[in-house]
């Protein structure tokens, strides 16, 4: 299973940017992919993206589109969510995950997660 860390949350202004680090820990199938979910309060967790092992293949929640960006850097062993222009609904918990089956039916471990809030 591929552990992960979250880290880079924290309070910032409607209109403002946040970017997450995930460190994954462990191997998986090369179909399997990256990626990060979010959590608001009495809300059930949601997809947000997704990125795969070479970091050419990326998924996008269409509510984030446009505003979020998924990268990898496999030298530094680290996957980030850059997130722009953010909004009070984009409030959350936001887990990684570093077993995300090919159609998105499976999981690895998740970590304990990272606060964004977004003030108006």
């Amino acid at each position: 299973q591929v552990q992960v860390a979250e880290s880079g949350g924290g309070l910032v202004q409607a209109g403002g940017s946040l970017k997450l680090s995930c460190q994954p820990s462990g191997r998986t199938r090369s179909s399997y992919k990256t990626g990060w979910f979010r959590q608001a309060p009495g809300k059930e967790r949601e997809f947000v993206a997704a990125i795969d092992w070479t970091g050419r293949t990326t998924n996008y929640a269409d509510s984030v589109k446009g505003r979020y960006t998924i990268s990898r850097d496999n030298n530094k062993n680290l996957v980030y969510l850059e997130m722009n222009n953010l909004k009070p609904e984009d409030t959350a918990v936001y887990y990684c995950n570093g077993e995300i089956g090919p159609q998105f039916e499976a999981f690895g471990p998740w970590g304990q997660g990272s606060q964004v809030t977004v003030s108006s």
